[in-house]
């Protein structure tokens, strides 16, 4: 689970206060998703959380200081998200302020691997939970439990389904669902030519329009075999601070090292085939990613206020 830093908050991303007048956290608005759920189909839906080394005593501290929001403690439960170590221009290793070497989180699809060392996969076979849905923490329109995609997933008897959104333009920097040897992928905004981001069919519309937001369901028994393989790694250039050989923190002013991301969709590419669900953009999109523009918690509380308004 990411920080809130990019926002100027610090501590774990759920706990920020995007700016409602009742101040709730973004975790306490995605308890409310559940709550409204328990409404519907009388059950406690149960809730995975995926922390990281260094907010997972703060996210818990949280819950417990706010009575994990009057949703049944059991039924939440907190998994450690993994790490890799980061690497310096020259290939070496770098350590922390604290002296010890310095690691980043593994990126969102580490969560299979981390589902399993943590136990929680066996947790949902003993639950008999058949389908677990994957959302970010910073989109405060996801739909956590949504009876349709599920049924629609169950109809088109597939292993996983992914829900999408139709490009708002050509250039826009979200990766797109594609066939990539038959087989379900996604494309990054950056892995694809600006001929390919313009294509259009015969009606006008984007060959590659299909948005790929993050919001994921996945069969258990899919989930056990994909956490049996480490997916592949992707580089990003980043601005990590480091211990340097005389003992000073620096703070670097621009990238200066790299860090290393599995992504959940490279899982895709291991699935025969998956359900693709289109959802409205106003009714399921809402994140929070920048301290101002766009997808900013200004937006972000726009489309929830709209949403919820409507």
């Amino acid at each position: 689970m990411d920080s809130g830093t990019r926002l100027g908050h610090n501590g774990p991303k759920g706990t920020y206060d995007f700016g409602l007048e009742n101040h709730k956290s973004i975790f306490e608005v995605l308890c409310d998703n559940l709550k409204e759920a328990y409404k519907k189909y009388n059950t406690y839906v149960q809730w995975y959380i995926m922390t990281s080394e260094q907010n997972n005593d703060e996210t818990i501290e949280f819950f417990e200081k706010n009575n994990y929001f009057n949703y049944p403690k059991e039924k939440v439960m907190f998994f450690k998200q993994g790490e890799l170590p980061v690497l310096n221009e020259q290939g070496k290793l770098l350590l922390n302020k604290e002296g010890t070497l310095n690691k980043a989180a593994d990126g969102h699809g580490g969560i299979f691997t981390s589902l399993k060392r943590n136990g929680v996969v066996e947790d949902m076979k003993q639950k008999k939970i058949k389908w677990a849905f994957f959302g970010p923490v910073d989109n405060v329109l996801v739909k956590m439990v949504d009876s349709a995609f599920i049924g629609l997933c169950e109809e088109k008897n597939v292993q996983a389904g992914g829900k999408s959104l139709v490009k708002a333009y050509p250039e826009e920097r979200v990766g797109v669902f594609c066939k990539k040897n038959g087989r379900p992928a996604v494309i990054e905004y950056t892995e694809i030519s600006k001929e390919m981001a313009d294509e259009r069919d015969e009606n006008g519309n984007l060959v590659y329009g299909e948005s790929h937001i993050n919001c994921n369901m996945f069969r258990i028994d899919a989930i056990d075999e994909i956490s049996k393989d480490k997916l592949p790694y992707h580089s990003a250039h980043k601005k990590i601070e480091y211990l340097d050989k005389n003992g000073q923190v620096v703070k670097p002013d621009k990238p200066n090292a790299y860090k290393f991301e599995a992504f959940i969709f490279d899982a895709f590419e291991q699935l025969d085939d998956m359900a693709i669900y289109r959802v409205k953009r106003e009714e399921e999109f809402a994140p929070i990613k920048n301290a101002e523009g766009i997808d900013s918690p200004e937006t972000a509380r726009k489309l929830y206020l709209n949403f919820w308004n409507k």
